[in-house]
C-alpha cells in the first residue's frame, strides 16, 4: 500500500513557506553585497560586480528551490549548484573590489550567503567542509582588498551562522509536520488492518461454524431422504434455517453491528451437538450483567469449540460449563474425542484463524484459552476477568 500526502493537509503550506523563508533569507544576506557596488565608483566594476551577483543569486535560488533539507540536492540541483560554483570563483576578481576602498566587506556577504547555504545544498559532511573553503577564501580576499582579514572572517561566521540557523528552524518545521502526516497516514494504515483482521475473524466464526453444520444436517437429509422423508426434510428444513442465519450474522458482521447472547449460544450449540449425536450436557448460567464484548468472545470460542468436536473428532460426548465468579467468567468445554484415530476425521483448515484467533481476541480483553488433554478427554477453557 503506498501513501501520499493529503493535498488539502498541512504539508501543502509548510513547504512552500519553508523555502521561501530559505530562499529569501540566503538571497537577502548575498544581495547585501550589492550595498558595496553603489559605493564603488568604477562603472567598469560596477557593470562587471552586477552581473556577477545577479547570477550568484539566481543559481543560489535555483539551487536552494530543487534542494531536498537533510539530504543534500535532488536531481537537477547539481546544475545549478556548479553555475553557483562558476559564479563564486568569477565573483573574486569581479566582485570583492568592489567598495572595498569605501569600507564595505562586498565579499564577505558573499561568502555569508555561500557558506550558511552550503549544507543545504550538499548535504551536511559536504556542506559544512564547503562552508570552511569558503571561508578561507573569504580571509584571503579581506586580506587583498582591505588587509583586514580578521574583520573578514568575523563577519562570514557569524552571518553564516545566523543564515544556516535561519535556515534551520522552517525546514525543522518542515520536516516535523511531514512527520506527523507520515505518522497519521501510519495510524489509518494500522486502523485498517485491524479492521481487516477482525472482520476476517468473525467471518470465519461465523461461516466456520454454521457451514459445518449445515454440512451435517445435509449430510443426514442425504442419508435419510430414502428411509425416512420426513426426518430428511426436517434436516433439510434445518439447514435452510441456518443457512439465513448464517446471512443475517454476515450481514451484522460486515456493518460492525454483530454481538452474540452467550445463554442463547448455549443453547444453540448443544441443540445441535445433540442433533449429531453427541451426548450434551450444560450446567450453569451466564450473568445477567455481562459485558457484550466478554459475552461475543466467548459465544465465538463456544461455535469454535462445537465445531472442532463435529469436524476433527469423534466425540460421543461433550459437557459444557459457565462459572461465574467475582473474578471473572469461565467456559469449559469437555469431550471425549481427542483421542480419536489418525485419518478418521478431515484436518483442521489452514486457512483459518480458528482457536489463534480467539486467544488474541480474549487476550485483548485480559482473558486467556488453555487447551489440554486429560487422559482421553480434551478440555478447553475460556477465561475473561470480571471488568
Amino acid at each position: 500500500m503506498t501513501s501520499t500526502f493529503d493535498p488539502g493537509g498541512p504539508d501543502r503550506w509548510t513547504r512552500p513557506v519553508a523555502l521561501v523563508t530559505v530562499v529569501s533569507a540566503a538571497l537577502m544576506t548575498t544581495a547585501a553585497a550589492g550595498v558595496g557596488l553603489l559605493r564603488e565608483p568604477d562603472p567598469v566594476r560596477v557593470v562587471t560586480g552586477t552581473v556577477t551577483l545577479l547570477v550568484l543569486l539566481v543559481a543560489l535560488g535555483v539551487g536552494l528551490c530543487r534542494s531536498e533539507p537533510g539530504s543534500g540536492a535532488r536531481p537537477g540541483a547539481p546544475v545549478a549548484v556548479g553555475v553557483l560554483a562558476v559564479a563564486a570563483v568569477a565573483s573574486v576578481p569581479l566582485l570583492a573590489p568592489a567598495g572595498a576602498a569605501q569600507g564595505w566587506m562586498t565579499w564577505a556577504w558573499v561568502a555569508a550567503g555561500l557558506a550558511g547555504s552550503a549544507p543545504l545544498l550538499l548535504g551536511w559532511r559536504a556542506g559544512l567542509t564547503a562552508a570552511a573553503v569558503v571561508t578561507g577564501v573569504s580571509v584571503a580576499v579581506g586580506q587583498w582588498v582591505a588587509a583586514a582579514a580578521v574583520p573578514y572572517a568575523v563577519l562570514t561566521v557569524l552571518a553564516a551562522a545566523v543564515l544556516l540557523l535561519v535556515h534551520l528552524l522552517p525546514l525543522r518545521l518542515w520536516q516535523l509536520v511531514v512527520a506527523a502526516q507520515t505518522g497519521r497516514d501510519a495510524a489509518v494504515r494500522l486502523a485498517a488492518a485491524e479492521e481487516r483482521l477482525r472482520l476476517a475473524a468473525d467471518v470465519h466464526d461465523v461461516l466456520g461454524h454454521h457451514l459445518t453444520v449445515i454440512g451435517l444436517q445435509a449430510e443426514l437429509a442425504a442419508r435419510t431422504a430414502h428411509t425416512d422423508p420426513g426426518a430428511a426434510a426436517e434436516h433439510a428444513e434445518q439447514a435452510r434455517g441456518l443457512a439465513a442465519h448464517a446471512l443475517g450474522e454476515m450481514r451484522r458482521v460486515v456493518h460492525g453491528r454483530r454481538t452474540a447472547d452467550l445463554a442463547a449460544e448455549l443453547t444453540a450449540v448443544a441443540g445441535v451437538l445433540r442433533a449429531s449425536g453427541v451426548r450434551t450436557t450444560l450446567s450453569g448460567e451466564p450473568a445477567t450483567g455481562l459485558p457484550a464484548e466478554t459475552g461475543t468472545a466467548l459465544a465465538a470460542t463456544l461455535r469454535e469449540a462445537a465445531t472442532n468436536v463435529l469436524r476433527h473428532s469423534r466425540a460421543r460426548w461433550c459437557t459444557i460449563s459457565v462459572v461465574d465468579g467475582d473474578d471473572g467468567t469461565e467456559l469449559r468445554i469437555s469431550n471425549d474425542g481427542a483421542a480419536a484415530p489418525l485419518g478418521t476425521s478431515p484436518g483442521p483448515d489452514r486457512y483459518s484463524s480458528g482457536l489463534h484467533g480467539l486467544a488474541a481476541r480474549l487476550g485483548a480483553l485480559g482473558g486467556r484459552l488453555d487447551t489440554g488433554l486429560d487422559g482421553d478427554v480434551f478440555v478447553l477453557r475460556a477465561s475473561v476477568p470480571a471488568p
